[in-house]
């Protein structure tokens, strides 16, 4: 076969896979109503806030280039926006749905979110945005399911199940969003839910012998979990879009905003017998324990066996240890054909460096927590609708340093970086506090090539995992510890990169990445490298006065 040959054999293969692609996508269209609704997931009436009456709310079940288009109407009594956390939205950050992408829905208004689940597979998850929400609930399963043209690299489960984990409040969200605006920092939780709901009620039935993937997610509000089943060990197969190195684990750390898919294959018995599901809480001095019930054929009433603590509550080297052994399978492909390994991240130049240190700090008399000394602060207009009608002193790149030496005091303001598009950014997190920290980016996934104790300098990049690091969109960054991802920028728009921890992110630990191209008027720049403004946009603040 000639060069010639072989080029024009490999071009048809590329327009073969392109017109499937194309003919695959799927326009999928729901309507979900947000409302309040009195619910009692730990034995105390609450306000929770359900879709369509449900909590969770509806899973969001798609594959690999389906058009999702989403009306929501708030019933609530307060302004809503919904964000979909690891669905990159790719070259659409209007769809993102946090403040400052986003106009929120008023009250009694609706909105449609439209978005491609584009290049990905994977669990996920959506919540709500605003106000502390969270804390009421509004949130559910999201799964991005693989084109047929593409086998799962596992044999492929009779059974899926969603499973929802998250430390629980019983006190009203408002009342919690109050006390934290007045400087108070929150209690322990109430306990821990699974699937919306307390002790012993959530079920999941098993047939003997059957293969069940399970989609775990910790939708909580600051805990991490460790998850597990008694009697049953957990193959581990994908987290956020990424398959990994199948992997027994007996349980499974998953910190806040993470997601996980396992593999469990049911016992060979069909005498009735039933086991414990367990979510625990980590590192706090108080054990809290959320429990479910497995089910096999003639289910005859809950497990004999009592459930007993498997974990010390501070042990943090078994969970760095398990964190670090999560590792990407190289030999198979996700969204597309390729290989998850053909993109040799560890071979690319390195064109920008960040070193972002989570702190607290006392600010006009109240706490707030900073990024490099910095509490965001959200201005009169989300910075998206700023940054497209060019709306001056809403926002200014560059307040917040690219490192934590040598900042100046703690303070109030609107953090941008300005980055390039295609940067091949490093990124160090660095957490001298005695709390475990989580940190997610909205639109990307990235490169977990380290995490160690200590304090972080150059020397610790020969330490990298430079070839199988995992791939995903929220890591975690371990008490007076340091983790480090490499993130390739090549999603234009603006970015939320925030803790993950509900209380940090409320009172100030966020910032946004601003990605732009050669083109810098965002009302130039053409539809191939980002999505234009949407015709239904939302439009407050300052932007009102646009037409």
């Amino acid at each position: 076969m000639t060069k010639f040959t072989a080029s024009l054999f490999i071009l048809r293969i590329i327009s073969v896979l392109i017109l499937f692609v194309t003919a695959s996508a799927e326009q999928l269209y729901f309507s979900w109503t947000v409302s309040f609704s009195q619910r009692a997931p730990l034995g105390v009436d609450k306000k929770v806030i359900v879709i369509n009456d449900e909590f969770p709310g509806p899973l969001l079940n798609t594959s690999t280039n389906d058009m999702v288009n989403i009306n929501i109407l708030n019933n609530l009594t307060e302004p809503f926006l919904m964000t979909w956390n690891g669905v990159q939205l790719r070259r659409n950050s209007w769809q993102d749905g946090v403040e400052e992408t986003n106009c929120p829905i008023m009250p009694g208004e609706n909105w449609t979110y439209s978005f491609q689940m584009k290049d990905q597979i994977g669990s996920y998850f959506y919540f709500p945005s605003l106000l502390f929400q969270k804390a009421a609930g509004g949130y559910g399963a999201i799964r991005v399911n693989n084109l047929d043209i593409l086998p799962l690299p596992f044999p492929r489960p009779d059974y899926e199940y969603d499973i929802l984990i998250g430390d629980w409040y019983n006190a009203d969200y408002q009342e919690l969003r109050f006390a934290l605006d007045e400087g108070r920092e929150l209690s322990l939780p109430d306990g821990i839910i699974i699937n919306g709901i307390g002790q012993n009620q959530a079920t999941l039935d098993f047939e003997a012998r059957a293969t069940y993937r399970l989609r775990i997610s910790n939708v909580g509000l600051k805990m991490t979990l460790n998850f597990r089943i008694q009697d049953h060990e957990m193959l581990l197969v994908e987290t956020e879009g990424a398959y990994t190195l199948k992997q027994y684990y007996e349980s499974l750390d998953v910190h806040v905003g993470q997601s996980y898919s396992v593999l469990v294959t049911a016992r060979n018995q069909t005498d009735g017998i039933s086991y414990y599901m367990v979510a625990s809480s980590r590192f706090i001095p108080l054990e809290l324990v959320g429990i479910g019930i497995i089910r096999y054929s003639g289910f005859l009433g809950e497990p004999l066996n009592p459930v007993h603590p498997l974990l010390l509550p501070h042990d943090f080297l078994y969970s760095i240890e398990q964190a670090r052994s999560i590792r990407l399978d190289l030999s198979v492909g996700a969204a597309r054909p390729n290989p998850q390994g053909s993109y040799h991240y560890g071979s690319i130049n390195v064109s920008r460096m960040l070193v972002l240190e989570n702190n607290v700090a006392l600010i006009d008399g109240k706490y707030r927590y900073t990024v490099n000394g910095v509490s965001f602060v959200h201005p009169d207009t989300p910075l998206k609708l700023a940054d497209y009608f060019q709306l001056p002193n809403v926002f200014k790149p560059g307040i917040i340093p690219d490192a934590p030496f040598d900042c100046p005091p703690p303070r109030l303001g609107t953090s941008v970086i300005d980055t390039e598009y295609h940067d091949y950014v490093h990124v160090v997190f660095q957490n001298p506090l005695l709390s475990l920290q989580t940190w997610h980016s909205d639109g990307y996934n990235f490169f977990v090539v380290g995490m160690e104790y200590g304090i972080w300098n150059a020397r610790k990049m020969d330490t990298y995992n430079m070839v199988d690091a995992i791939y995903r969109s929220t890591v975690q960054v371990y008490p007076l510890s340091w983790t480090a991802i490499l993130i390739k920028l090549d999603n234009q728009g603006m970015w939320n990169l925030r803790s993950q921890d509900a209380e940090k992110w409320h009172l100030g630990q966020e910032l946004y990445i601003r990605v732009k191209g050669v083109e810098k008027d965002p009302s130039k720049i053409s539809p191939r490298d980002e999505a234009p403004i949407p015709k239904n946009i939302i439009k407050c603040g300052r932007g009102v006065q646009i037409y």
